[in-house]
């Protein structure tokens, strides 16, 4: 496989928790991402205990508890029964307006996500 490290993608895979640290930060500072996420270790155990494979969505609560668990993938798979059920736990999410189109008329791009998102060279890891 070929280095990630090209085109839109700025970070090489970590190899320490650090590394992993530091993509984490950069994304929330450069988002202004304000909802809490975890950073797995680099054994990987978070990917392991909640092993959404095949698909699956869950919901880990404040205490750090399985708070809701969706049904496996492909057919089971309902990111509507997910938001149903946020919604009922915590209330409907107000979306703001929808950005205006760019001036050539072509919709305006959605914000990519942290992996493709450019940084200067230098400041690759």
């Amino acid at each position: 496989m070929k280095s990630n490290v090209k085109d839109d993608v700025c970070y090489a895979q970590p190899k320490t928790l650090a590394q992993r640290l530091t993509i984490a930060n950069d994304f929330t500072k450069r988002f202004k991402y304000t909802v809490p996420f975890g950073v797995d270790d680099m054994s990987n155990a978070a990917e392991a205990a909640y092993s959404a494979w095949p698909e699956r969505l869950y919901v880990i609560d404040e205490t750090g508890r399985i708070a809701y668990r969706g049904g496996m993938g492909p057919f089971h798979y309902d990111p509507k029964e997910v938001r149903a059920w946020l919604s009922a736990k915590y209330g409907e999410v107000n979306h703001p307006e929808k950005k205006p189109e760019k001036p050539d008329g072509a919709p305006a791009a959605p914000v990519p996500s942290a992996a493709r998102t450019s940084i200067p060279a230098d400041k690759k890891s």
